[in-house]
């Protein structure tokens, strides 16, 4: 493909659609919410493995070419500019392939107190009371916050396989391609997280509006029931409030969190220092 490729993966309900809606600003990018690509990729993969008895005719350079051509086939029907970023929270658990594919591409990791995505799921649910989201399987598992923590916490759902794929990548040889940015800073402080994230990979600041962002994917989020899942509008800015979580729900999820370590990991980070927490503290 003729543009650049970056990737942007991570946790759920942690900046991702927040950060493409800043990056689409620059007219050299493209960016948006969860992209088709990622299950069409995982399909691929898949048959041309062991499962295909026809596995044996695919050789290591005729997958990479498939593979490739999954991306050339449909960023050359996109809008895109110089610089193309695909979001899918899969991507961290093939960072392996994307190294062998693209080993020039970067992975901008959105991360947040998972205790913080729960409550941020947990809140639309309340919100959108009249609707049955499609985020959860069977009324059982929508009864009460409690089911559908374990239900989000699943190692194959929303919370759970994004959070496994996250920690495996960031303790991976591959960790050097990551850029984890934490939430509350890019909302709090987008003009340098921003920077950083140009530095990161290798681009020319550009001069963002923070106080007029949009980005929304109505369509997609109506088919999930789940009305707002993909919307900004207005000035980027981190609006504390009280938790709508039960404390032993909250305390749960966050000590899940696992990114304040910089040991073994090659990873990039964007947190605030944690000798001095406060939200106006040096960013490591």
């Amino acid at each position: 493909m003729e543009q650049t490729l970056h990737f942007i993966s991570g946790l759920p309900r942690s900046g991702s659609t927040l950060l493409a809606a800043i990056l689409r600003q620059n007219p050299r990018i493209h960016a948006g919410m969860t992209s088709p690509l990622g299950p069409v990729f995982t399909a691929s993969l898949t048959a041309m493995g062991a499962d295909n008895e026809f596995a044996a005719f695919f050789e290591e350079k005729q997958k990479r070419d498939i593979l490739m051509g999954i991306f050339d086939g449909y960023y050359n029907h996109v809008a895109a500019r110089g610089l193309v970023f695909d979001t899918n929270r899969m991507w961290t658990s093939r960072i392996a392939v994307l190294r062998k594919l693209f080993p020039a591409s970067k992975v901008i990791c959105c991360v947040r107190n998972p205790a913080w995505v729960m409550d941020s799921v947990e809140l639309l649910v309340r919100k959108n009371a009249f609707d049955v989201s499609r985020i959860f399987s069977n009324a059982q598992e929508r009864s009460t916050v409690y089911t559908r923590a374990d239900a989000l916490l699943n190692p194959h759902r929303m919370i759970g396989f994004a959070w496994s794929a996250l920690k495996e990548a960031y303790y991976s040889e591959n960790s050097d391609m990551m850029l984890l940015v934490d939430y509350d800073l890019l909302a709090g402080r987008p003009a340098e997280v921003m920077k950083l994230i140009y530095e990161f990979i290798g681009e020319e600041v550009f001069e963002h509006d923070f106080d007029d962002v949009e980005y929304e994917a109505e369509n997609f989020d109506m088919q999930l029931i789940a009305k707002d899942l993909h919307t900004v509008r207005g000035k980027v800015e981190l609006k504390p409030r009280q938790t709508v979580l039960p404390p032993d729900l909250f305390k749960r999820f966050s000590d899940l969190v696992f990114w304040q370590d910089p040991l073994g990991t090659k990873a990039h980070r964007i947190v605030v220092n944690r000798d001095t927490p406060d939200q106006d503290a040096p960013i490591e």
